[in-house]
């Protein structure tokens, strides 16, 4: 239902469509240094706040309820809370999402077995098969000696806890140029994991050694056949074609909102909010509302309505849903495996 009212409300030029799904930043600590992560890593930790008490948590996700029936836990790296666990069985059992997803890099997943009985998908960051991509990203040698493992090993367990692992991998040069990346959409197919792909973003534009990369257009033509074919790559045709050519879009933000480890919102979208100033921003705090129509109002009251055209980040999580959201032809005839929206 919300989709068909999304549909109205695009036909009368309206861009503040009603949110499908949240994302929780359940904490902003992480325990690797991605070299192209723009806002967490272990060298920030010190400069960021910690994770709120589980009762703090659970009434951002009450509120959040209120608005929506699927969310996503990521942080920095959600399995650093020490209550995801109890926080994932409350969403489930007693708020009742219909989906949940987590997204970690996986390090310590051997260490929190008990997530996984909880889980619609668990998302994991890989960006190569290839030691030496992960050194350029500045990982330790033991994310290098153990993580395929424990990718393998919790591949394993999706048919007796009923999930779907996704690897998420982001486009660099490093990773383009230095290794081919199909050794790691064949693991996938080995291991039954879906795969999703997106450009990295600098100050929310994708890199510029992309744009002009002959590598990068041969590579997403390559994805693009692959999933025509029926392998395992996670996303619509629509979004592939847009990476193509990096073609102008229009995007929704407010299609998943975004909540970060303190509670403040950030409206219309991560980007924007970061930035600052009069057309987003993070001042509105969810622990400061009983329901989430409130908090959404005075955001929005604040802030006015979502920017027009904006079209800069390509990443997949702001333009899968947008074009899912806009063209309902295009994605019904498809049929691919869509999920709920596109991991990013």
């Amino acid at each position: 239902m919300s989709y068909l009212l999304n549909l109205a409300k695009i036909a009368t030029n309206q861009r503040n469509l009603d949110p499908r799904m949240a994302i929780y930043y359940i904490t902003a600590q992480c325990n690797l240094n991605c070299a192209y992560c723009e806002d967490f890593g272990a060298r920030r930790n010190l400069h960021q706040p910690a994770h709120l008490p589980l009762q703090e948590s659970q009434r951002i996700l009450r509120l959040i309820r209120g608005g929506m029936d699927a969310l996503w836990l990521t942080g920095g790296e959600p399995l650093l809370a020490p209550h995801l666990a109890d926080l994932m069985g409350y969403a489930k059992r007693d708020l009742n999402f219909r989906h949940l997803t987590v997204i970690s890099n996986g390090t310590l997943l051997p260490s929190h077995p008990e997530i996984l009985p909880l889980l619609d998908r668990l998302v994991i960051s890989l960006d190569s098969l290839d030691p030496a991509a992960w050194t350029a990203l500045n990982m330790p040698k033991t994310y290098a000696e153990s993580i395929l493992d424990i990718i393998s090993a919790t591949a394993s367990q999706q048919k007796k806890h009923q999930f779907s692992l996704i690897l998420n991998t982001v486009i660099t040069p490093e990773n383009l140029d230095k290794t081919s990346l199909d050794p790691l959409i064949n693991f996938c197919i080995q291991n039954k994991i879906w795969i999703s792909f997106s450009p990295q973003s600098v100050n929310n534009w994708p890199r510029y050694e992309l744009t002009v990369s002959p590598a990068y257009q041969a590579f997403i033509q390559t994805l693009i056949q692959l999933k025509q074919e029926g392998a395992p790559i996670m996303g619509s045709l629509a979004y592939l074609k847009t990476l193509l050519n990096l073609n102008p879009y229009d995007c929704y933000p407010t299609l998943i909102p975004r909540i970060l480890p303190g509670g403040e919102l950030e409206y219309p979208c991560r980007p924007i909010a970061k930035a600052g100033g009069e057309q987003g921003g993070r001042e509105i705090n969810l622990l400061n509302f009983e329901t989430w129509a409130a908090a959404w109002a005075a955001a929005r009251q604040r802030y006015g309505e979502a920017p027009v055209a904006c079209n800069s980040c390509f990443q997949q999580c702001y333009a899968e849903p947008s074009l899912i959201q806009a063209r309902p032809l295009e994605t019904w005839l498809e049929k691919a495996d869509l999920g709920i929206f596109a991991p990013g």
